[in-house]
């Protein structure tokens, strides 16, 4: 089974790749051209990017490509409520992989500050966050659950996060099945990038991709919010 033998929504662009090198390889390639493409048009190029482990090779190959990075700016769609030290940081994550040689003149702008709580940390980022330019290219994730950045099923602040209409770019969040409370850009946020791209591996990844396009339960499966003719998909086993 390939992502080809899913039913797509019109207009949804997903690519197959063999190996997860060869998709991290040809998705490089792509932001960095976006990113180009933004810089030539701006002067300036705005990159949103997601943690976890599944990104380090593409981050790799993407701190490799030949761009004028200190026209990049560089932000998280979510974040751990953890020192950039902590071996969970996503900020961390970044410094180790992709702001690295050429790369590290890129301008970074975290979403963790010391804060006596989370929902603190998150006013704090969110003021933060209004430096940010419009967004050129997003890079999403999804859990087996369906979430994307961290916008997880059950979260009590979920329901405000999704809202299009709604003023805070950056919330709290529960994550019920993980040990660390998150920060997560709102969905308005995220849905303002010019480019998104949903990056993912593996059977249960196309699994869980599938039941979310078979509904349209956004609180269910918040990954559902992004599913539309402005996403891409880039998949290998």
């Amino acid at each position: 089974m390939a992502i080809c033998d899913l039913k797509l929504p019109a207009g949804l662009a997903a690519h197959d790749f063999d190996t997860a090198q060869q998709l991290a390889d040809a998705l490089a390639e792509t932001v960095a051209e976006r990113l180009k493409q933004a810089i030539s048009e701006n002067g300036l190029a705005t990159l949103v990017v997601s943690g976890g482990r599944s990104p380090v090779a593409f981050f790799q190959r993407l701190a490799a490509q030949p761009l004028e990075w200190s026209k990049v700016v560089i932000s998280l769609a979510d974040e751990r409520f953890v020192p950039t030290e902590h071996a969970d940081s996503n900020a961390g994550l970044l410094q180790r992989h992709l702001l690295q040689g050429p790369a590290a003149k890129a301008k970074f702008l975290g979403l963790y500050n010391v804060a006596s709580s989370v929902e603190e940390a998150a006013q704090a980022a969110d003021q933060t966050l209004a430096e940010l330019p419009p967004i050129d290219v997003l890079i999403l994730g999804m859990g087996d659950d369906g979430h994307t950045a961290s916008l997880f099923p059950n979260s009590p602040n979920l329901n405000e996060a999704l809202d299009l209409q709604g003023e805070r770019r950056c919330l709290p969040m529960l994550a019920p099945s993980v040990p660390h409370q998150r920060l997560t850009l709102t969905r308005r946020l995220l849905a303002s990038a010019r480019s998104s791209i949903l990056s993912v591996s593996g059977q249960a990844k196309l699994d869980t991709l599938r039941t979310a396009l078979a509904g349209d339960d956004l609180a269910e499966m918040p990954v559902r919010a992004f599913l539309n003719p402005s996403l891409e998909i880039y998949w290998c086993p």
